[in-house]
């Protein structure tokens, strides 16, 4: 982000929206295209416009500063991703095991073979999931900070970190096809961008395959998860999602990433209209959980 005459230039890596990403055509991976300005994951001129102009007044008084914590980068020479070292170590480790088929926490030595306790014995409507960590500490501060309508460069940079600590894993299952939980046009609208959508195309380009924003679409509004009970939350996302007409993924494998997976019941709704599109298998990374 640099100041030039009086304007803040945005520097965007090459996989933003404004550089195009790869589509689906009738479900298959297509060539790079430029994006359609009624798509959810472009923001409106004015609210992108406004955005990028308080990233570029913040990297002025702020410069070099961490994306998370604001401390500024001093002499350091660990300061990567746009973190300070001590943020970077916090958001790349996982300090606990995780249940190969629900990301949850688990002991160390827990029986994952059916998965855990948690979800052994539920519906998922996804075959496995993974995450970058559990949702607390600095990962839960930088996904608050994602939230916000300045959060998208560090959604960038916390998906390239995600790519990096899944990759191996990811394309074990045959990932052919990543697919971000879509917000609701309210919500997008509020927000300015689906951050969910910023991490998964930094997925995607990491693991070379197709990225489709617009194949799955929100069709009913749900408040945030407020209910008491996983059944009430299953309940708020029944029927929420919907993937787009004529959209075919018939025998793929597909990546469905999201940013916090509390309970499962969203991710689990939009992977079983996934399936119903014709996907052979879903598979979820999140950032926390």
């Amino acid at each position: 982000m640099v100041p030039v005459l009086g304007c803040v230039v945005w520097r965007r890596n090459q996989y933003s929206p404004r550089s195009g990403v790869l589509r689906l055509a009738g479900g298959l991976p297509g060539r790079k295209q430029s994006q359609s300005p009624r798509s959810p994951t472009c923001v409106p001129p004015m609210r992108r416009g406004l955005a990028e102009l308080i990233r570029g007044l913040a990297q002025l008084f702020l410069p070099n500063s961490c994306l998370v914590c604001d401390a500024p980068e001093g002499d350091r020479t660990d300061f990567r991703h746009g973190l300070c070292s001590e943020c970077l170590r916090a958001v790349s480790h996982d300090p606990h095991s995780a249940c190969p088929r629900c990301a949850a926490t688990i002991g160390p030595h827990t029986d994952t073979k059916d998965g855990c306790a948690a979800c052994r014995s539920v519906s998922l409507g996804f075959t496995s999931a993974m995450r970058l960590g559990p949702y607390a500490g600095r990962l839960r501060d930088a996904v608050l900070r994602m939230k916000s309508a300045h959060g998208e460069g560090l959604a960038e940079m916390m998906g390239r970190m995600l790519a990096e600590a899944t990759a191996t894993r990811l394309r074990s299952e045959g990932v052919e096809v990543v697919v971000p939980v879509p917000l609701h046009w309210r919500r997008w609208w509020e927000r300015g961008y689906n951050q969910s959508a910023s991490v998964a195309r930094e997925v995607a380009a990491h693991l070379g395959v197709a990225f489709a924003p617009r194949l799955l679409r929100r069709v009913r509004y749900s408040p945030q998860h407020l209910q008491p009970s996983a059944t009430a939350r299953r309940e708020n996302v029944k029927d929420a999602f919907r993937a787009r007409r004529h959209a075919s993924l018939r025998g793929r494998t597909v990546l469905l990433v999201d940013d916090v997976m509390t309970t499962g019941s969203t991710v689990g709704e939009a992977a079983r209209s996934l399936r119903d599109a014709g996907a052979a298998k879903v598979v979820v990374a999140v950032l926390a959980r």
